[in-house]
């Protein structure tokens, strides 16, 4: 499949790519089309430097107190463990000059198994602190994947306006919701006593009534596709408070209309 033909797709695949949710061959022929098409690649990159910013975000977090507790008890016991081995192992010899390199090598040994002890404290530390860090990045990587999922997807899209090109509404089109979603972006508001209608003006046939519009900023209405394809104007009409039937089309002015484009994903 050619992802350049469906940037959809291409998007949801180069988001799960920077999330790491793409695996196994999948993964390696994304790759692969990554390293031979430029579009695919780029694709990668942004979701890549997007998921990047949330380190950004990513608050501090110290080490419990029970942490450094076992690296405590974890370099005492090493070094006791260390001190008992060597007693044991110790020749006895009365000789200084014994005594001596005995007594160097213990210290050498010592310093070595307490190095060795914070070294691996260190490791708890890290380990720990990670796994703090990497709970919250999947939170967060959870959170981003439930916003990828609640995207809405914008097929079509109208700027309604009035006699003098003013723009009044915009209206968009999720087929994915089959929600209309009006904004008004101009200063119009209709007196209390009457209602704005949204209506389908189709290449046949009359008028089709979308739903009547209170009086928020932003509006949402119910819509199936065969309401909004194939249909290339809206258009909103002054009625009574409430509106009227769809079937005798508007019976106020029309206000606002405007072409409903298919939007290029």
């Amino acid at each position: 499949m050619n992802l350049l033909q469906h940037p959809e797709l291409l998007e949801r695949i180069a988001s799960s790519y920077a999330l790491g949710t793409l695996r196994g061959g999948a993964r390696r022929r994304f790759e692969a089309m990554a390293r031979e098409q430029a579009p695919v690649r780029a694709a990668a990159l942004i979701w890549q430097a997007r998921l990047s910013s949330l380190t950004e975000l990513q608050t501090q977090a110290a080490p419990s107190t029970s942490v450094w507790t076992r690296i405590d008890n974890l370099v005492r016991g090493d070094l006791d463990a260390a001190a008992m081995a060597a007693r044991r192992a110790a020749p006895k010899q009365d000789t200084s000059k014994a005594q001596g390199g005995l007594t160097g090598w213990l210290q050498s040994l010592l310093v070595w198994r307490a190095a060795t002890a914070l070294a691996i404290g260190a490791t708890v530390v890290a380990v720990s602190t990670g796994i703090d860090m990497g709970e919250q990045m999947g939170a967060q990587i959870g959170q981003l994947q439930a916003q990828l999922q609640a995207t809405p997807q914008i097929e079509y899209v109208a700027v309604l306006a009035d006699d003098k090109a003013a723009a009044t509404m915009l209206v968009t089109f999720d087929a994915k919701s089959k929600k209309l979603t009006l904004q008004r972006v101009g200063g119009y508001q209709e007196a209390n006593d009457r209602s704005l209608q949204l209506w389908a003006l189709p290449p046949a046939g009359g008028p089709r009534s979308l739903g009547v519009l209170g009086q928020d900023k932003v509006l949402r209405l119910t819509a199936n596709d065969g309401d909004v394809r194939e249909v290339p104007t809206l258009a909103i009409s002054l009625e009574p408070k409430g509106g009227v039937p769809g079937a005798g089309g508007p019976t106020g002015p029309v206000l606002f209309k405007g072409a409903l484009i298919q939007k290029v994903m």
